[in-house]
């Protein structure tokens, strides 16, 4: 794993601009701890930071298809799990190759096919090729968007990178902070194209860009579509088995130590089950893989359950791991340990947004920074409630009748930062119109029950919106600590074969995940297998919610913040006695310790 950036423009010469691009560059050092490079012609610069995982002497880049006059040059980030297939194919059609790595891989399939090379990956990815004979610049996503890429325009072209930070780095664009951006952040409704900064804009997952001397054209290659389904539960269980099992075996790969995210819930129990299996195959009866935890120090004793938590995981983390055979760790930490400041800012800088989890972000880079002792590549679980209906809004009559983004229930208004109501957002409007847009989006088949129609929307808006923001934080908090992390749920076969299967499948046993559960049997224990759906661990300490609250005030207290909060909505959180403060107001307090370390760190320019 990786992190890319550079520039095109068809003014000046880029080759005079190395402390540029080298700057550019060296903003992405995080997500590429082993190595650093850049490449510059006439009109681009191309910059990389490699995390070592595959090939790790030869996958150097910048790569470029020839050393001495290079007409493809490549920066790439993320993990092609059928590069072997295709490096067989491309050396049957007179490709030769200088390494073992699946970036070179992706060069030559450049050469190859061109703008069509996606369509013969799989994995996760983004990355940008420069076509040095056409002068033709080539951005590319992977499908579901595990792989992050932005951009932003320059004089006479476009500049690209993993993180919005990078793009700071370059001369021509500055941070710079709209009502729209404002609207599109703080909605939580998870578009993909506009970001929170003024002119940055994401490539949408399953999305290519191209910019050459006709100008900037984009397109989808990848998008969900409505298929018959007509397998029937037996054979829908035995498929779902084959593809969750063919995504974790290409998963395993890696010239590193490798390791599983093991919750104690039955996504990851299964993944971890799967994988655990196939590196026995492998190396042998006594291969073990590491599997690892996160709780807190006060969870054992003063479990607090709330809307997103029915119970305490490490109990079932624990079981998993003794069921399957796995290295098992638990990382505990300190609550108090997340008011720290360095991690606070360190996890805003990493996500470059005001937007996020507050203490679930914390401890999940401070797991991620335990973890990173150990391993450089972890497997997770992201994307199996989206594909197999595990979240509450699949089952709740209310979510599933209410005429907007079902998730707004439980993290809308009351988890949302109250703003300034003189900035005049209109987020009620802007969400209207963003869920018309949503479900226009939405392909159905002739025929769909009303049932079948609903939790088609649903799942839709699930893997094209709520995941996307899960995805997100998994890949900024992991490499901003220098792990990779891969999610094999996110493999788009499996992912359209379950978008695909009728609701009255995927609830069988009239449970959620029912499919999943059919394939855990004798994979998990069924303590896990039938426990209710549980969301990442959060502590309840009231040292740490006392903590957030004096963050909070101090925050209130810089004019900056106060530009864009509304106290007085504020305040009756800060006036909660510290044990008895509920989540929806705890996130609202987090919100405004994150806005203010991100205005200080980014200054942004305000224009509203």
């Amino acid at each position: 794993m990786c992190g890319i950036t550079g520039w095109v423009s068809a003014h000046g010469d880029a080759r005079t601009q190395a402390p540029v691009i080298e700057a550019m560059t060296a903003t992405l050092t995080a997500r590429g701890p082993d190595a650093g490079g850049v490449w510059l012609a006439q009109h681009a610069a191309l910059g990389h930071r490699r995390l070592a995982v595959i090939d790790l002497e030869g996958g150097v880049q910048p790569m470029a298809d020839r050393p001495d006059q290079p007409t493809i040059v490549l920066t790439y980030s993320g993990e092609v799990y059928n590069h072997h297939e295709l490096r067989a194919e491309l050396r049957g059609r007179g490709h030769e190759f200088r390494t073992r790595s699946d970036t070179e891989v992706v060069l030559r399939a450049y050469a190859e096919w061109g703008e069509d090379v996606a369509d013969h990956l799989e994995g996760m990815f983004a990355f940008a090729v420069w076509d040095e004979r056409a002068e033709r610049l080539l951005l590319v996503r992977d499908r579901l968007g595990v792989k992050p890429l932005f951009w932003a325009a320059v004089d006479g072209g476009l500049a690209f990178a993993s993180e919005p930070k990078a793009l700071f780095a370059h001369p021509e664009i500055r941070p710079r902070v709209d009502a729209d951006g404002l609207r599109e952040v703080y909605s939580l409704l998870f578009n993909t194209g506009p970001t929170v900064w003024s002119g940055v804009r994401e490539i949408e997952p399953g999305g290519l860009l191209v910019l050459d001397r006709d100008g900037i054209r984009e397109r989808r290659y990848w998008q969900l579509e409505a298929r018959d389904h007509t397998d029937d539960q037996e054979a829908t269980v035995e498929r779902i088995h084959a593809l969750v099992g063919a995504a974790a075996r290409s998963q395993l790969e890696a010239d590193v130590p490798l390791c599983s995210l093991l919750s104690g819930g039955i996504d990851s129990t299964v993944l971890t089950a799967l994988l655990a299996d196939e590196l026995r195959l492998r190396e042998g009866a006594r291969a073990r893989i590491r599997s690892y935890a996160v709780d807190y120090s006060d969870q054992a004793e003063g479990f607090t359950g709330d809307v997103l938590r029915t119970g305490h995981d490490t109990p079932y983390a624990i079981e998993a791991g003794a069921f399957i055979g796995t290295d098992h760790t638990t990382i505990v930490l300190d609550p108090r340990a997340l008011l720290d400041p360095e991690h606070r800012m360190a996890v805003v800088v990493a996500r470059d947004s005001p937007v996020g989890l507050g203490d679930m972000d914390t401890s999940l880079y401070l797991l991620f920074g335990e973890i990173r002792r150990h391993s450089t590549v972890a497997l997770s679980g992201e994307a199996a409630d989206e594909g197999f209906g595990g979240y509450p809004w699949f089952h709740d009559p209310k979510a599933l009748a209410t005429e907007t983004f079902p998730w707004l229930l439980v993290t809308g208004a009351e988890a949302a930062l109250p703003l300034n109501p003189e900035l005049d957002l209109r987020i009620g409007e802007f969400r209207d119109d963003a869920y018309r847009s949503a479900l226009a989006a939405v392909p159905h088949l002739d025929g769909e029950t009303p049932t079948e129609h609903r939790q088609r929307e649903i799942q839709h808006m699930a893997l094209t919106r709520w995941l996307r923001q899960l995805l997100h934080r998994k890949d900024r908090l992991s490499m901003a600590q220098g792990l990779e992390v891969r999610v094999p749920y996110c493999d788009h076969r499996l992912v359209e074969y379950a978008f695909n299967t009728p609701w009255a499948l995927k609830n069988f046993d009239g449970r959620e995940k029912s499919l999943l559960r059919a394939i855990g049997t004798g994979l998990a224990p069924d303590s896990v297998l039938y426990r209710p759906k549980n969301s990442y661990p959060a502590t309840h300490h009231a040292d740490y919610n006392r903590g957030l609250q004096q963050m909070a005030r101090d925050a209130l207290a810089t004019e900056p913040v106060l530009v864009l909060a509304d106290p007085p909505r504020i305040k009756p959180c800060l006036d909660t006695p510290p044990d008895q403060l509920e989540w929806g107001h705890r996130l609202r307090l987090e919100r405004v310790v994150d806005l203010a370390l991100w205005l200080d760190h980014y200054q942004p320019e305000l224009a509203l």
